[in-house]
């Protein structure tokens, strides 16, 4: 793709902090060359508090045509969209944004649908399910929405942080699309069970469900990508469990954003 970079390339950036382990720039920016599309998408470190001087300097630049938004911006940069998708409208989160023929933003929020994806190409089947979710942050917001939107019958929510857990219960349970309740970190009875938390990300970090409550039964998949296997998942391995990691979510998610992008859009906004 180096070679064919000019004048006439396009830019989508991805802008977070850290930015060290993120694998969107290469395979977002093959999946462009798959698609015969002259962009790339490169990697931008930007530190918590300057989003907004980022986006403004970004903003006069016609060749910028889309972002890719990562943490700790997913919150922030839907402040910067003109339109947004009805989940993103919902939780007040983007992790991906377009052009409007404006020039303003056009924000979504692909981590939910990218996330399901994954599980169920590698076997997970949500309909119907009981699921355990760790984690109710943006992404795992995203998550859970998509999850009842595959149609799981149960969605046990846990978080450390109560209030955030409890705003998420009270808004899920308005939907009708599946019963939504907060409960402990543990996955009896469940058919799936999911970390949208960052645990994994470091050595020292706790498991988010004990290893001795996994049984084969159990799908399990994980959000944390570019660490290898997590000691989550070689755990649920360990169990037999069938399992997805956060690099599978990932290159679910290379398939879907050039749609949006190039406003091949299958929501409503």
């Amino acid at each position: 793709m180096l070679e064919d970079l000019s004048g006439e390339t396009l830019l989508y950036p991805i802008i977070g902090d850290p930015i060290t382990f993120v694998k969107s720039p290469q395979r977002l920016t093959s999946e462009f060359e798959a698609r015969n599309h002259n962009g790339i998408c490169v990697p931008m470190q930007v530190p918590d508090g300057q989003l907004e001087n980022v986006v403004r300097g970004l903003g006069p630049v016609p060749n910028i045509r889309g972002l890719l938004i990562t943490m700790p911006h997913k919150k922030g940069m839907f402040a910067y969209c003109a339109t947004s998708s009805e989940t993103s409208k919902m939780l007040g989160v983007v992790n991906v944004a377009r052009r409007n023929a404006d020039g303003s933003w056009h924000g979504d929020m692909l981590d939910g649908i990218a996330f399901v994806a994954a599980q169920k190409k590698e076997g997970a089947r949500p309909r119907g399910a009981r699921v355990l979710q760790i984690g109710a942050g943006a992404a795992g917001s995203a998550i859970a929405i998509a999850l009842l939107d595959a149609g799981v019958r149960e969605l046990v929510l846990h978080d450390a942080n109560q209030s955030r857990l409890d705003d998420l219960v009270r808004l899920l349970s308005g939907l009708g699309r599946g019963r939504v309740v907060a409960g402990p970190p543990n996955p009896a009875g469940c058919e799936m069970v999911v970390n949208a938390t960052p645990m994994g990300m470091s050595p020292e970090d706790p498991l988010p469900v004990p290893a001795n409550l996994l049984t084969s039964s159990m799908f399990v998949g994980d959000v944390v990508a570019g660490h290898g296997v997590t000691p989550f998942l070689k755990c649920a391995q360990a169990a037999g469990c069938k399992t997805a990691d956060g690099v599978q979510m990932v290159e679910a998610a290379m398939e879907i954003m050039p749609d949006f992008l190039f406003g091949n859009d299958w929501r409503e906004t």
